[in-house]
């Protein structure tokens, strides 16, 4: 079984929180975890259509209902955890804690549970750029350190497909990009539910 975990480093308080609410008023699924769910679109058949049942893990999970700067409430998850089964038998989990911290990772786990293989973002190697990153601009949020060499190697790719045409290898498509929004719309007010 597939988990991917994507973590920011808010401050857990109301202040942090609801500033970031605010500003990110779409909410989490479409803004923090919207690139795991692109992920499922991709490569595990997730589809508004093909979504058999969405399951949250309700330990994990936290919804709040908190003041931005203007003053005006807004509800969101600090932290969220489901699981996907779709109608041709996939399965696969998404985690996502706006106070998880710096590091993302992806786990693969046994039938029985058990961890058998671990993948970190950023790996040992890209942690010595972060530093170096957080030295140089100290007021931008941490996750652009952790994201900086994918940044890099996406507007690589695409620059590249804009001067020769040829497709931008490994970068989601706009019709993977629309099925991934539809999921995140159709997932949030189920989701919300299921942790009232």
């Amino acid at each position: 079984h597939v988990t991917f975990v994507s973590n920011n480093a808010y401050e857990n308080t109301p202040e942090s929180l609801g500033e970031c609410f605010e500003r990110n008023a779409e909410g989490m699924l479409k803004n923090m975890a919207i690139h795991e769910l692109a992920l499922l679109v991709s490569f595990y058949d997730v589809t508004v259509d093909n979504i058999e049942s969405v399951t949250a893990d309700k330990k994990f999970s936290s919804m709040q209902t908190l003041p931005g700067p203007s003053g005006k409430e807004f509800t969101d998850f600090d932290k969220i955890k489901f699981t996907i089964k779709t109608k041709n038998g996939n399965e696969v989990s998404v985690a996502a804690d706006r106070c998880g911290g710096t590091d993302s990772y992806a786990t693969v786990t046994d039938k029985a549970g058990e961890e058998v293989f671990r993948y970190y973002m950023p790996d040992d190697e890209d942690k010595e750029m972060v530093k170096s990153l957080q030295a140089k601009y100290p007021t931008a949020m941490p996750y652009f350190f952790t994201q900086d060499p994918d940044y890099i190697t996406v507007k690589e790719r695409v620059a590249k497909h804009t001067v020769d045409g040829a497709p931008a290898e490994g970068i989601a498509t706009i019709g993977i990009a629309v099925e991934t929004l539809k999921v995140a719309e159709y997932l949030t007010p189920i989701l919300q539910e299921q942790l009232k």
